[in-house]
């Protein structure tokens, strides 16, 4: 593998010490940078970097040179919450959706989560993997570099490892970190409506045995959220996904105050996603944990429903990340410079923390930020450099338009 030298960097981003996994509070607001920089990427890692004015002499001799122009080098995103895997688009409830109808009357008539379960019980693996593959080589484009991938859209134990099967397929293929979610518990099948407890069982006794097995999952996520799954329910089941060794990774007060957040912080869980909706004593219970706040402001976007209080969250001393959510009923998209620009225009967060929280906190909720997320020796040489900007700003200002000129994994252009 050749070496990679990237010079004339108007602006190296994102140097966090190594030793720093995750940023909260005060700290978010930190983005670290060197100007007119260069960096050096060997074995597929960082290996050096600086500034123009002392770029070293004792190169290696197998080496790719490439000028950024003045553009600026960021660590890759770090999507820690998506959806990618699954058969079909639903843009028939998208219309739905114009004409008024909710999140809870559209699931009501046949869409929602049972519509794209449906649609993928009756799709090949293969197929599968090709339109999934398809979804992340164009989120590789637009700048991300490690995703988290979930299940949920199978509702029965062959489809659901059908899903993680395709999931391990993909960590297989692809150069960037990938981590998978078991979210059998996304909703209730139509023939379990009226028997949660048996549905529950399948998914103790049948599918968390096998998945582990086969070695399929590195989460365990649960749907906590009135109409789908109960506190008691989420409960139940991270007690017992705890046994076969799968942290939680929860939605949580996505359409109410469903005590989603103080199961999860509950059982440790490494992060509590949506939080759309929060109260003082969600806030309070999270300030005292370890556990990270994802954010997802493309669903609120798409679905027309509140944004997360981010300023309260970060100002309680949570550490926040960014996702996309990327999935075919409420967020088509996993473009995450509109997640980026999102965080700062409808959550009000400063550019400097939107970016982290969509690199080094993105990185902390999948549990990679030892190798990926900043810009620091020996990471994952896993970055995106930008058209020379005006300044940081007008990455997150200039939405709807990616600035993104090339993109750089495992130390070699993508």
């Amino acid at each position: 593998m050749s070496a990679l030298l990237i010079t004339d960097i108007g602006l190296l981003v994102g140097i966090h010490p190594k030793n720093v996994l995750v940023l909260k509070g005060s700290a978010m607001g930190a983005l670290p940078a060197v100007n007119n920089a260069w960096i050096l990427c060997e074995s597929g890692l960082i290996t050096r970097f600086g500034s123009m004015d002392n770029i070293p002499t004792d190169l290696p001799t197998s080496l790719t040179s490439v000028s950024a122009n003045g553009g600026y080098v960021f660590p890759s995103w770090c999507d820690s919450h998506t959806h990618i895997v699954f058969a079909s688009s639903r843009e028939e409830e998208f219309e739905m959706k114009i004409q008024g109808k909710s999140y809870e009357e559209i699931a009501a008539a046949g869409g929602g989560i049972l519509n794209s379960a449906h649609k993928l019980q009756k799709v090949s693996e293969d197929s599968l993997f090709e339109s999934a593959s398809m979804r992340l080589n164009d989120m590789i484009k637009l700048g991300t570099g490690a995703v988290e991938i979930k299940s949920g859209y199978g509702l029965t134990v062959d489809s659901e490892l059908k899903m993680l099967r395709v999931i391990k397929r993909i960590k297989e293929a692809f150069k960037i970190p990938v981590k998978a979610s078991f979210l059998a518990a996304h909703t209730y099948p139509e023939n379990y409506k009226n028997d949660h407890n048996a549905y529950i069982q399948l998914i103790v006794d049948k599918m968390l045995p096998q998945i582990a097995d086969e070695g399929l999952a590195d989460y365990m996520d649960v749907f906590c959220e009135k109409g789908f799954f109960s506190v008691d329910e989420t409960d139940k089941l991270l007690d017992v996904a705890a046994k076969y060794g799968l942290p939680p990774k929860i939605h949580a007060n996505q359409l109410s105050i469903s005590g989603g957040v103080q199961v999860g912080v509950k059982h440790n869980a490494v992060s509590v996603d949506h939080l759309e909706v929060t109260d003082k004593e969600a806030v309070r219970c999270l300030s005292k944990s370890n556990t990270i706040a994802t954010l997802l402001p493309s669903c609120s976007l798409f679905l027309g429903i509140p944004f997360a209080n981010a300023r309260n969250l970060i100002d309680a001393d949570i550490p926040v990340a960014l996702a996309s959510d990327f999935n075919p009923g409420s967020t088509p998209s996993g473009n995450m410079n509109l997640v980026v620009s999102l965080g700062c225009i409808k959550l009000k967060m400063l550019p400097e923390e939107a970016i982290n929280a969509a690199t080094l906190n993105g990185a902390a909720a999948i549990q990679l930020s030892d190798i990926t997320g900043s810009i620091a020796i020996g990471k994952k040489a896993n970055l995106f450099i930008t058209r020379p900007m005006s300044s940081l700003a007008y990455l997150p200002y200039s939405f709807g338009q990616s600035q993104i000129e090339k993109v750089v994994l495992n130390g070699e252009i993508y």
